[in-house]
């Protein structure tokens, strides 16, 4: 399935690409922004990298931008988007498999059991991820993929999960790419979950995108068609300390600017700030527990502890949800 048909399907779908389009129709840069000394930190790197007179003038192929995803661009909470895509999945699928009725973990998807599902612990997150990424073409998992993006709900706001992106986050992408820079989503999540619908959602497109990924091995089948099968192997894990390995494996720069919200994405900060010239590090602190949700240093999602402390000490830029932003979704 190439770009333009996936964009085409999200289109016919009636995906939120308003999300894109309100961010690039504001009359003024950052209008979700409140005045304060996050927006003008922001405004001050990227005028002062712009400017081609200033003393911190870098040229334009070397403006390389890269964003976490998962509580840095959309929701993450209750669950990641991508397990929520899984045991959607797996209730999908269950009728194809019988056994799983009475098996584990799948058993406790089926019927509910959040503490059964719990119990299975980490292995029993992989085979559901197993269960339900691989065997299939990428072709078929980019369908799966979009289906699920439009019907599935988030359990507290009701909203398709692709309308919970921040939208001051979308006006920050803006305005990063009006002035010429390389936006680029580096992310824990998987490529293949987030490439079908990010072009049209954040306008990053799909070779822009760097992700955690399984085997994929390529087959002929017996219509004669080549085909990509996912298999239910790990190829490479794009968090923690794999961040900074993937940019240098998928990007080959080092950027300038850099966002996450999460200590999964401290090297990658820190990869970042540990460049010569310029640079931006921003963290997007979750602080409101009305509009969107509250959690840091013990969260079992997106926890921030040490990169919180981190930006103390390097002077990085903590954006406050609750004080920073206006609105938190598109309306």
């Amino acid at each position: 399935m190439d770009r333009r048909t996936v964009l085409a399907g999200m289109l016919a779908a009636g995906l939120p690409l308003s999300s894109v389009v309100s961010a690039r129709a504001q009359a003024a840069p950052l209008a979700s922004w409140h005045e304060g000394p996050a927006k003008a930190s922001i405004m001050d790197f990227v005028a002062k990298v712009t400017t081609p007179s200033g003393r911190d003038f870098v040229i334009a192929d070397e403006r390389i931008a890269v964003f976490d995803n998962d509580g840095t661009l959309w929701c993450e909470q209750p669950i990641y988007s991508q397990l929520a895509f899984a045991l959607d999945q797996v209730k999908l699928l269950a009728p194809d498999h019988p056994q799983w009725q009475t098996q584990e973990p799948f058993k406790s998807v089926i019927s509910n059991d959040l503490k059964g599902l719990v119990r299975s612990g980490e292995q029993g997150i992989f085979e559901i991820v197993a269960a339900t990424h691989a065997g299939m073409t990428t072709d078929e998992f980019d369908r799966a993929v979009l289906d699920w993006t439009r019907t599935a709900r988030h359990p507290r706001f009701r909203r398709a999960y692709t309308e919970l992106v921040f939208q001051p986050m979308l006006e920050l992408l803006e305005l990063l790419r009006q002035n010429d820079f390389k936006i680029f989503v580096v992310s824990g999540g998987g490529i293949d979950f987030m490439r079908p619908w990010m072009e049209a959602v954040y306008g990053v497109p799909p070779e822009r995108i760097v992700g955690s990924s399984g085997v994929t091995r390529y087959v002929v089948g017996a219509d004669g068609k080549p085909a990509l099968i996912k298999d239910a192997k790990v190829d490479f894990v794009d968090d923690g300390p794999g961040k900074p390995v993937g940019i240098n494996k998928f990007i080959g720069r080092r950027p300038i600017f850099a966002f996450g919200n999460s200590d999964g994405d401290l090297q990658m900060l820190q990869w970042t700030a540990a460049g010569s010239g310029p640079r931006f590090i921003g963290i997007v602190h979750h602080t409101d527990a009305d509009r969107e949700y509250a959690y840091d240093r013990v969260s079992s999602v997106g926890k921030l502890d040490k990169a919180l402390d981190e930006a103390v000490n390097g002077h990085w830029v903590v954006v406050d949800m609750k004080q920073d932003w206006k609105a938190v979704f598109p309306s």
